[in-house]
């Protein structure tokens, strides 16, 4: 029940944060995924969790059954490069091995497709997502 509930949040968070960036009348129109940069993407969809700074103390985290991880830390857990397609895997399809975390976390890929409309901006969304992460990896 808590995941079909966490489900239709993120669902109806994902819908509001869409329609937010419309254009004014009159104005060019662009990809949905042109707007979305790998820092509103995090903002949007992430950072309720993870927190802004990425580091897992998000205002939702202290009601999650698992804290979410330190992002910033992906890189040095991988011997100092960081995952791209582990990341992106995870965020398009979830978890692949439950003991990498709890399942708490929301699979975006079919989310992404229904705000984005289309594979190629999906994938872009995401692969920008990766390159905001990887900017914010520790040394």
């Amino acid at each position: 029940m808590r995941q079909i509930f966490l489900a239709i949040t993120v669902l109806l968070l994902a819908c509001c944060a869409a329609g937010q960036d419309k254009p004014a009348a009159g104005k060019a129109t662009t990809q949905p995924t042109d707007a979305a940069s790998g820092r509103q993407t995090y903002q949007y969809y992430c950072a309720s969790c993870h927190g802004l700074d990425a580091k897992g103390g998000g205002p939702a985290a202290a009601s999650l059954k698992t804290p979410p991880p330190d992002l910033t830390k992906l890189a040095k857990g991988n011997g100092g490069k960081f995952p791209y397609e582990y990341v992106s895997g995870v965020v398009r399809f979830g978890k692949p091995i439950s003991a990498h975390g709890s399942p708490d976390m929301p699979v975006w890929g079919p989310i992404f497709n229904m705000v984005d409309y289309n594979e190629v901006a999906v994938r872009k969304r995401i692969r920008n997502l990766c390159e905001y992460l990887a900017s914010l990896q520790e040394k």
